[in-house]
């Protein structure tokens, strides 16, 4: 992976307009697209295969009054007046027979109907008029939503004075989240700290421009997507969130490893090169982690909450896109710029003597603090981060009502007033309903019924027991005596479905509760359910993604502990604010209470993301210096030096990575804590607990607890059992693969297009392997089983991997350039049926060189297909054969006009003879021979190489 980033962004830097015209070329089909296909977000929730969502589905087919969204105001009379009086009533009753008017209106009732009990409270000093309209809240037009509040507006100026009228019910109850200039704070401030990082406005801005594209394209899409998927309102913002932190923290990554290096002295398209292909592929890899949390929100089963991981996942998918091409692009127009200002001494501190110690840096400071006392600085931090989580014990889960909007707005008043001369229950009615097709007296038996469920414990009242028109369902409805969010309320919905046996055998009813309130109750009830089998996939995740990138037990151990203190704390974080009130006021929570519903989960895997993107950046460095230090210790089989190694690795790959991460967390955390003050209800506890967690996993777990930990591990911290290194395949995200592709460059030195020293493949018995072929040139390649030849040519051909050894194939060093190599290289393996076809396809393109396997083993009419073949590639292409009988392949080099191949012999440690008539000597092993698979060393060359 890093050598294929690593030429992306070699190709993105040599070509910067080409990447951003594409990039806008895709932004504006996006935006495009959004236009024309929008058709704008849906706030309704469902749970398809609950019990209160097949009640709804049931109700929409029978009785469909009570089926779709409603509206609702509440009059509340002067000081003084009775709601009963004349000018209340006449206004109100003609305030409905208007909306009964309005269309898509199913039914406007009034609360001085004989037939409805309940919409007059007992004082007589307030009314509710309740509206039913045929659809969900969203299907509802805007002229329709207006007609109605024309009419309240009316009415509102027709009453007395004093009195009070306020809108509300399902229609309002949700807003629409925006964005403000509040979150623009964060932009600010991430831009001052890019400006501190990199000490150049430019380089700053850098960041900045490739994650407002990258957030634009995602939000474009998803509005897009409208037409095709039901989107809440709050993806969208969720979206632009995640987009705007990752985005810029990745942007971030690559730019200051590549403004390093520049000012080490490497030039700037060599340094893109690299800095994709090393810190590149660790930003691969950390969206790749965080794509894999937020799809896995799908565990709920909920589809809204699907949804909104998966738009969240193409987010962050389009900003790891942009940042491993769009950066090296932007740094290809800056070129040398991109140094900023280097750091000068003050005159202060040109005056202060030379003490002969040299100067620390603040991370330097710190970290050897941390090391110095690890027991200590671990027991800190784990029982602090114990404290902080307290209030997660609080938490309590529920989907957003008009409860949780601004005081302000109507729907919050109409909500306040109800709650405060009816009682909280009437916020959220619930319905029971079944079919009664089998009853004689359809009416008195829901009489019946409503008379038993008014008696239970949590029922304030029940509004209403009727049978539809047709008499073949019946619904009751019932007034909690506790609001819709209260966990009472929940508990009053589990009592009522405990009854169902029993009504079912005395009434004959298969009853169902529904109802929004009943609704939103089972989301947060599947939503709790969901987060043990989550957490356990995202704890189990971390530990097999860094096992294979650590080749460790302990580092995937304590990320993943590291990872579960910062989610408990953030939860304590956004429990002691939402829950328990602190600082609610300065951070403008309307209402403190329940948490979103999907406020965990969503959490849980977005910080599961993050948090691996920093123990990936720091603890990847800390690997790196201890493989290093091992290599330059003279003792490294001495257990106390590799300790002393492993804790200096501590130290010195976290004062190598601390900066970058520090501003990559500040970043996260200005970013997300914008989204607080004035952000969306919905949207609020996700970005308070996401900033806490930021902060605290950055700062408090990985570069307090985990360094400390690391030390008290020492080397054992990097030991991992063999079973489980066989197993584990090899992830390289530290760019490894280039930094040998960079160590090798001047090999081998001349210009042979297949090149290999010491090259071994264990499972055939091939060691040591030293061959050179020039451009246009042939080699027969025997000695050895034909097991072990066909290894031998399939690994040239880019597609086995050799186990040892250099090779570089046709100017491509393996295994990292395998991809470049499978696509130039053609290989056939012959003696088969279809022999000629794969020779044919062998030879397509533009290959200059072909692998043939088993050029003994043709038939004569064969023999002469293939040799057509070859005269017609041209002497241009260099044939590589092998085979067991080098004087059978010779006969296919003679026949397609070519010249004499070279041959080697795997047993013979000096090149044999071109001459045909010597290479005879080099048939097949005899019994004499020593076995080919035991082969441990072997010397050809070409006749060209021979020359030089």
């Amino acid at each position: 992976m890093s050598t294929l980033l690593s030429s992306l962004g070699r190709w993105s830097f040599r070509h910067p307009w080409r990447v951003l015209i594409s990039w806008l070329i895709v932004l504006g089909v996006a935006g495009g697209g959004a236009l024309v296909l929008g058709t704008g977000t849906d706030n309704t929730f469902s749970i398809p295969g609950t019990e209160s969502q097949a009640g709804l589905e049931q109700l929409s087919r029978t009785f469909p009054q009570v089926s779709g969204t409603n509206a609702q105001f509440i009059v509340v009379a002067a000081p003084g007046d009775d709601i009963t009086d004349a000018p209340y009533r006449a206004g109100i009753e003609d305030a409905v027979d208007r909306i009964d008017g309005i269309d898509l209106v199913l039914a406007a009732t009034s609360p001085y109907d004989e037939l409805v009990d309940g919409m007059v409270n007992d004082d007589d000093t307030a009314a509710i008029v309740q509206v039913q309209f045929d659809g969900q809240s969203s299907d509802i037009p805007d002229e329709q939503v207006d007609e109605l509040r024309g009419i309240v507006d009316d009415l509102t100026a027709a009453l007395p004075d004093g009195s009070q009228v306020a809108l509300g019910g399902d229609l309002f109850a949700l807003s629409i989240p925006s964005v403000t200039l509040t979150e623009a704070v964060g932009l600010v401030i991430a831009l001052l700290v890019l400006i501190v990082t990199f000490r150049s406005f430019v380089v700053a801005g850098l960041p900045l421009l490739t994650a407002v594209l990258g957030v634009g394209i995602s939000i474009a899409g998803i509005f897009a997507a409208t037409a095709f998927a039901t989107v809440s309102s709050t993806t969208p913002l969720l979206a632009l969130m995640l987009g705007l932190a990752v985005g810029i923290d990745y942007a971030l990554f690559i730019v200051a490893r590549h403004q390093d290096q520049v000012r080490a002295g490497v030039g700037p398209e060599e340094s893109a090169s690299r800095s994709v292909g090393t810190a590149g592929s660790a930003v691969v890899f950390a969206g790749v982690t965080v794509l894999i949390a937020l799809i896995g929100l799908g565990f709920a089963g909920i589809p809204f909450l699907t949804t909104m991981g998966i738009a969240a996942a193409v987010a962050v998918a389009i900003a790891v896109a942009i940042a491993v091409t769009l950066t090296p692009a932007l740094l290809g127009f800056l070129k040398g710029r991109v140094a900023g200002r280097t750091r000068r001494a003050t005159a202060g501190a040109r005056k202060k003597p030379d003490t002969g110690k040299p100067h620390r840096t603040f991370s330097q400071r710190w970290i050897a603090g941390v090391t110095r006392r690890p027991i200590l600085v671990t027991i800190a931090v784990v029982l602090g981060l114990g404290v902080v989580a307290v209030p997660a014990l609080s938490l309590n889960l529920a989907l957003p009502n008009a409860g949780v909007l601004p005081k302000g707005s109507e729907a919050r008043q109409s909500y306040d007033l109800t709650a405060e001369q009816f009682g909280p229950g009437f916020n959220g009615p619930l319905i029971l309903t079944g079919t009664i097709v089998t009853s004689t007296d359809p009416l008195n038996l829901m009489q019946d019924l409503g008379d038993e469920v008014a008696t239970l414990p949590g029922v304030r009242e029940v509004a209403l027991a009727t049978p539809n028109e047709t008499a073949d369902t019946g619904i009751v409805q019932i007034i909690p005596t506790t609001a819709p969010d209260d966990p009472a309320t929940s508990d009053l919905v589990r009592e009522l479905r405990a009854h169902h046996d029993r009504w079912q055998d005395e009434y004959g009813i298969d009853l169902k509760v529904t109802g929004f309130t009943a609704v939103a109750i089972d989301i947060s009830d599947q939503l709790g359910s969901a987060l043990l089998p989550f957490g356990v996939f995202v704890i189990g995740l971390s530990l097999i993604l860094l096992a294979i990138v650590f080749r460790s037990i302990w580092v995937p151990v304590t990320a993943a502990t590291g990872y579960l203190l910062s989610i408990v704390a953030a939860f304590g974080v956004v429990g002691a604010v939402f829950e328990w009130g602190w600082f609610a006021d300065a951070l403008h929570v309307a209402r403190t209470g329940p948490i979103i519903s999907f406020m965990p989960i969503v959490l849980m895997g977005v910080l599961f993301g993050l948090a691996m993107d920093y123990q990936v950046f720091l603890v990847s460095r800390m690997r790196e210096d201890y493989v290093h230090g091992l290599r330059r210790t003279q003792d490294a089989e001495s257990r106390a030096a590799r300790r002393d190694t492993a804790i200096d690795a501590v130290r010195t790959g976290f004062s190598g990575t601390a900066r970058v991460v520090t501003a990559a967390a500040l970043i996260m955390f200005a970013v997300f804590v914008a989204f607080v003050p004035e952000g969306d209800s919905s949207l609020k506890p996700i970005a308070l607990g996401l900033a806490a967690g930021i902060a605290i996993d950055a700062f408090l777990v990985r570069m307090t607890l985990i360094p400390a930990v690391m030390t008290i591990l020492g080397e054992r911290a990097w030991r991992i059992p063999r079973w489980m290194e066989r197993v584990l395949p090899h992830v390289d995200i530290e760019g490894e693969a280039v930094e040998r592709e960079r160590s090798l460059t001047a090999w081998p030195g001349d210009d042979s297009i297949v090149a290999a020293d010491d090259l071994t493949i264990s499972s055939v018995g091939v060691s040591g392997a030293r061959l050179r072929l020039a451009p246009g040139d042939a080699l027969i390649v025997t000695g050895a089983s034909p097991r072990a030849l066909r290894a031998l040519s399939l690994t040239v051909a880019g597609r086995m991997k050799a186990d040892a050894g250099l090779l570089r194939v046709d100017g491509h060093l393996l295994p990292g350039r395998g991809t470049w190599v499978r696509a130039g290289v053609g290989v056939a393996l012959l003696g088969q049926a279809d022999a000629a076809t794969q020779t044919a396809e062998a030879l397509r393109g533009r290959t200059r060189l072909v692998v043939l396997d088993g050029a003994d083993r043709l038939a004569p009419a064969e023999r002469d297909q293939i040799a057509a073949r070859l005269r017609d590639a041209g002497a241009g292409v260099a044939v590589l054969a092998t085979a067991t009988d080098p004087a059978a392949a010779q006969l296919l080099f003679e026949e397609a006009g070519r010249p004499t191949a070279s041959v080697l012999d795997l047993r013979d440690p000096v090149p044999a003879s071109a001459e045909p008539e010597d290479s005879g000597s080099a048939g097949p092993p005899t019994e004499s021979s020593p076995d080919p698979t035991e082969v441990t060393a072997c010397d050809v060359l070409s006749e060209r190489s021979e020359t030089k």
